[in-house]
């Protein structure tokens, strides 16, 4: 507990007594001098009942529920119990401004009565309007008494943890080549257990050798198929944020950075509910996590995630197949970017040029062709535009590639 203090009325009083009492001893007048004495010790008196009577006042937060995607609603439930208030009692719960609290209904309340054995309920909602681990609280309660003699301030509750996940979009589809392995189009063929061989298997060619038919194929199509190649069970995919923040402009919940983060969180949730293995990493190739079907971990990860300071893309060689959702492009990304995957992958890249106040930025369009030419499936992500048109157009892209 700590304590505020008297009041300025409490001070100016017990000032006035000390000085009432001085002058009485001093003129000899025993009757003022009880007046000195009582004005002064009263603001005491006053302190002293304070501090004993909100000594049995306790707290306690619920924050329903504690994961959120940001713009959700969250509910704050306050319970207040102990006896009975002498006088009012002010609460405070500290509440950062990016958790959402709402104008009209501030997290600031004043209790007049307590109930002994209901206490006192209170609640206030809270919209988060960008992703993050936010410290709700922590609850303090400020009062004093009837005569505002003496005032006190005491932690009620302490703080409380709420996660606001990055937003989420449904993305339809998925491209051709994911899931494959290797980076090699076309999806593979029906598994038969992890550690089992993935054979990819066409149409026979005139050429080819007849040692590389695959007549169990043969037998299932009625026709000569051929066999590809054996692989080993496909290693998943790699989902690369570039969060550079040299690589992003914008600021608050609107920056390329968050749609970025927003669109890594979809893709990420949209394959892992089609059993995929996901590997999440970093730009510089920090794994983030790694899941399959549950992947409310990667999104705790990416609602604390903050912008590197690095300004590069070079980092180790990613495995399987990969996709990457990444800011603009300078000297030197992107062939940083082919050597960590030479055999080419997806990549959204986004438009940052939406997002300065000129609308001036690099040249996504020469950065997007650099990358097709060297292998990569390119999709362009617009400020103002919803992020699943993106994944629309690499599932388009696909489609083309092998119709």
């Amino acid at each position: 507990m700590r304590l505020a203090g008297l009041t300025t009325r409490g001070r100016c009083l017990l000032a006035a007594g000390a000085a009432t009492a001085v002058s009485a001893f001093v003129l000899d007048e025993r009757d003022l001098l009880r007046v000195g004495a009582f004005v002064a010790l009263l603001p005491l008196l006053a302190l002293l009942v304070s501090v004993f009577t909100r000594r049995s006042v306790r707290g306690a937060r619920e924050v329903s529920p504690e994961r959120v995607p940001a713009g959700g609603e969250v509910a704050v439930a306050i319970t207040l119990r102990g006896g009975p208030l002498v006088g009012a009692l002010r609460l405070v719960d500290a509440v950062p401004d990016a958790s959402g609290p709402q104008p009209s209904a501030p997290p600031r309340f004043t209790v007049h009565r307590l109930s002994p054995r209901a206490g006192a309920q209170l609640s206030y909602p809270l919209v988060p309007a960008q992703r993050g681990v936010h410290r709700i609280g922590p609850l303090t309660g400020g009062s004093t008494d009837p005569l505002g003699l003496a005032e006190f301030e005491r932690e009620l509750a302490p703080a409380s943890r709420l996660v606001a996940l990055p937003r989420v979009v449904a993305l339809r589809g998925m491209p051709q080549a994911l899931g494959s392995g290797e980076g090699t189009p076309g999806a593979a063929l029906a598994h038969q257990g992890q550690g089992r061989s993935d054979v990819l298997v066409r149409q026979y060619r005139q050429g080819d050798e007849l040692r590389r038919v695959h007549w169990r194929s043969t037998a299932r199509h009625d026709e000569l198929m051929v066999r590809l190649e054996e692989r080993p069970w496909r290693t998943g995919t790699t989902v690369l944020l570039d969060r550079r923040d040299a690589a992003h402009r914008g600021h608050g919940p609107d920056s390329s950075l968050e749609v970025a983060i927003s669109l890594a969180a979809s893709i990420c949730t949209h394959l892992g509910g089609r059993g995929e293995v996901i590997t999440l990493v970093t730009e510089d190739g920090a794994e983030l996590g790694t899941a399959s079907g549950d992947i409310d971990p990667l999104l705790d990860t990416l609602a604390a995630l903050r912008p590197a300071a690095r300004t590069d893309l070079a980092g180790p060689e990613l495995a399987g197949d990969v996709l990457a959702v990444l800011g603009a492009l300078g000297a030197g990304d992107l062939e940083s970017l082919v050597a960590r995957q030479p055999a080419g992958g997806h990549a959204v890249l986004l438009d940052v040029a939406g997002w300065e106040p000129a609308g001036r930025g690099p040249d996504v369009a020469a950065a997007a062709t650099a990358l097709r030419r060297a292998g990569w499936r390119v999709a362009v992500a617009r400020a103002g535009v919803a992020p699943d048109r993106a994944w629309d157009e690499l599932v388009a892209q696909s489609i083309g590639s092998t119709s």
